[in-house]
């Protein structure tokens, strides 16, 4: 479990492509860069862009993660040699939830379709995302959202897209500040609104079946 409060970039040092039987997926080198890993072994968990992963290995200075086929499948960031990614270790029971209750399962992969300064707002920047028609049900004005691991409060919903902003403190801590219109992003929505739903779901479905016995 993660909080969406990014700990450090990284980058992608090596990307290897494995084969275990007939599940070809890849394995990554990563440098934590500026992140402490002195309390990290191997078998924990790391967020790398949003993405749950376990530690496989830590060669020197780097840590090496597996990356499955299903997870490539459903996100981006992964592949590439020299990739800027945002980093975040599993948080403790007795830590502080800066941001919202993370899984680390990305949902789907949305589109920037706007990034700019905002000009009534400081040196904040205004970012729009085009997300999948079939997250658009869990994402609400003033609700929690993670991209690319960060997690951010929505400020409108237009369509199919929805806004956020970035305030100076998150495009310097993050690599949301490389991000530009066309790039894709790894979308997790609130794990509350699933819970929500399926509560609501199967609460009706009960109330069917009490009515025909």
């Amino acid at each position: 479990m993660f909080t969406g409060i990014i700990q450090a970039t990284g980058k992608i040092i090596r990307v290897n492509t494995t084969e275990h039987s007939e599940v070809r997926g890849m394995s990554l080198d990563i440098s934590p860069e500026s992140m402490d890993m002195s309390d990290v072994s191997i078998g924990d968990s790391i967020a790398v862009n949003g993405v749950c992963l376990t530690v496989t290995a830590l060669p020197g200075a780097l840590f090496t993660v597996d990356v499955s086929p299903e997870t490539l499948s459903c996100t981006c960031g992964l592949n590439n040699v020299d990739q800027p990614v945002n980093l975040e270790k599993a948080m403790r029971l007795s830590d502080r939830l800066g941001g919202h209750l993370v899984s680390g399962h990305v949902d789907a992969i949305g589109n920037v379709t706007r990034f700019e300064s905002s000009d009534n707002v400081g040196n904040n920047y205004l970012m729009t995302v085009r997300s999948p028609k079939h997250l658009l049900r869990y994402i609400t004005c003033k609700g929690s959202i993670t991209v690319n691991g960060v997690s951010l409060t929505v400020n409108q919903i237009v369509n199919d897209e929805f806004s956020v902003n970035l305030i100076p403190h998150t495009l310097s801590h993050t690599t949301l500040n490389t991000l530009k219109p066309g790039t894709q992003v790894n979308l997790e929505v609130d794990m509350l609104a699933r819970y929500v739903e399926s509560l609501l779901v199967h609460s009706g479905n009960r109330e069917n079946e009490n009515q025909y016995r």
